[in-house]
């Protein structure tokens, strides 16, 4: 009996207990659900504010962002479950990496050719032809300027400054013709001699926070050197930062060429180069520098450098055993004879884990840009958006600040430099970038017409890149899928144009007709 009342015991103390766990489960429940508005508060309640409910609803920037989606056809970054394809021109919506609502893959066919934009590029060059064309505006040399002789004197094919020095005009950092003319063999033969001129004296370059170094040539030009880190089809990494990145040689090379292509000619030209760093580099190292070189494990002659944060051991720079891929890009004149002005760029991110800049808050960022000089009045605000262009098609969200010639004052075009974290995702394309654009929706004329004759043909732009990199010594220099990010990022710039241009009264104060 004893055995027996114990069982009976049991069972009924264990029918209790869970009775009264049942009960305050469901009690906790109901309260919560009755009252979770009320009592969320700290911590929680601010993390569902600023990252669950920071959806843009029927905002513009959101509108144009949104619209582009059903023009993009983006592979996934990895494998997954498959879904039902979207109906053709179906908008798909994500929550991307900004906090906005942001277009995720889908694809349409066929491909849109954007008469009404080509009717208005049409417009513009029938009223400049019947106007007698363009008036020819002043664009002097940096030559020009300092009072020096800027002819066959100074068109001397070498690396030396002399060459970059005095061909550096008011709009361009080389101009379309004439000695360092774009696609002739004049910024070719440069590029050459890069590539092959003895190395005589090499220096850590200070500042930034990965390794660069600068190469002085045997016949006193200099280039800057950043060596390769990943190779082509290393991707950035999906929780990482883009300010944690790090910077790609071949990107630097492929901007040179992909911002000729677009007719801006402001980057420097930029070549590959393979360099022996036995006995290219560690023989003129000197100083820290010379003290980081060291064979790793694989017997492969390494150095880290010193710089603020990815020089150390563990982020070295390695050959294999000691060959290494760098890009080499000319220098420019230094500040001594041609000081150079640097910009806050006013799109530029908060470079924070949780904070975000204004442009990414305020939809209407863009009208206090306006009335700001030198963005008020003039080209500045132009030369923005193409940067913006720039930067969205080869992803790069690293465009902090910028800089312009000084002598030419404030009306004068941007260098484009620094491209180091482009090319990082071949299958997510950033729509923040095209901010300038869509929250401002002007657009230069001349640029316009570039992409759409690229989108249009009869050459795509991801084939004219592959012909435009052809001749440098690191080809292929970019993974493919980053070439047909290209061409997919060029018809999402192109929806957006359009987009800003549907409420417009007038297409004339969208589509700008402003030389470059």
């Amino acid at each position: 009996m004893k055995l027996k009342k114990r069982i009976i015991l049991a069972i009924v103390t264990s029918s209790v207990l869970l009775t009264v766990v049942v009960l305050l489960d469901t009690g906790a429940i109901l309260y919560y659900h009755g009252n979770r508005n009320a009592h969320t508060e700290g911590p929680v309640k601010n993390f569902f504010r600023r990252h669950l409910q920071r959806m843009s609803n029927g905002s513009r920037d959101a509108s144009l962002i949104a619209s582009a989606s059903g023009q993009l056809s983006a592979a996934s970054d990895d494998p997954a479950p498959a879904r039902p394809s979207p109906a053709e021109g179906e908008t798909i919506l994500s929550q991307g990496p900004t906090g906005r609502t942001e277009p995720s893959a889908t694809d349409t066919a066929p491909p849109d050719p954007y008469l009404d934009l080509q009717q208005i590029v049409a417009k513009v060059k029938k009223r400049n032809k019947k106007s007698g064309g363009r008036k020819q505006r002043w664009n002097p040399t940096i030559g020009d300027l300092l009072g020096r002789e800027s002819g066959n004197n100074y068109c001397v094919f070498s690396s030396s400054e002399k060459t970059r020095q005095f061909g550096i005009v008011f709009t361009t950092a080389y101009p379309r013709t004439g000695c360092m003319a774009a696609g002739t063999i004049h910024v070719n033969t440069l590029l050459h001699y890069v590539t092959t001129l003895p190395i005589a004296h090499i220096s850590q370059k200070e500042g930034g926070t990965q390794i660069k170094l600068t190469i002085e040539f045997s016949d006193g030009g200099r280039a800057l050197f950043k060596p390769m880190r990943h190779p082509r089809d290393q991707q950035t990494l999906k929780n990482q930062f883009y300010f944690t990145d790090f910077e790609r040689h071949n990107a630097e090379i492929a901007a040179f060429h992909l911002d000729r292509l677009l007719g801006f000619r402001r980057a420097v030209p930029t070549v590959g180069r393979t360099v022996n760093i036995t006995k290219d580099l560690f023989p003129l190292a000197k100083g820290d520098l010379l003290k980081t070189f060291f064979f790793s494990p694989e017997k492969n002659h390494c150095f880290h450098g010193k710089c603020s944060y990815y020089c150390d051991t563990a982020h070295a720079i390695c050959g294999s055993p000691d060959m290494l891929e760098g890009s080499f890009a000319v220098f420019l004149p230094g500040d001594a004879e041609v000081p150079r002005v640097h910009w806050r760029h006013p799109w530029r991110r908060s470079y924070s884990r949780r904070r975000k800049a204004e442009w990414e808050e305020d939809d209407e960022y863009c009208a206090s840009v306006k009335e700001t000089p030198p963005y008020n009045e003039g080209r500045r605000l132009l030369d923005v958006v193409d940067m913006a262009v720039l930067d969205f098609l080869m992803g790069n969200m690293d465009r902090h600040h910028y800089e312009t010639i000084e002598m030419f004052g404030n009306n004068s075009a941007p260098l484009h430099l620094d491209h180091g974290r482009g090319f990082g995702q071949a299958f997510l394309d950033e729509a923040s970038i095209l901010a300038p654009l869509y929250q401002c929706c002007v657009m230069r004329h001349s640029t316009l017409a570039t992409l759409l004759r690229f989108h249009t043909g009869p050459e795509r732009l991801s084939a004219a890149m592959v012909a435009s990199m052809a001749r440098d010594p690191l080809r292929p220099v970019l993974w493919p899928p980053h070439l047909h990010a290209l061409d997919r990022r060029l018809n999402t710039v192109l929806h957006v144009t359009r987009r800003c241009l549907h409420p417009a009264k007038d297409p004339n104060k969208v589509i700008i007709d402003d030389f470059h």
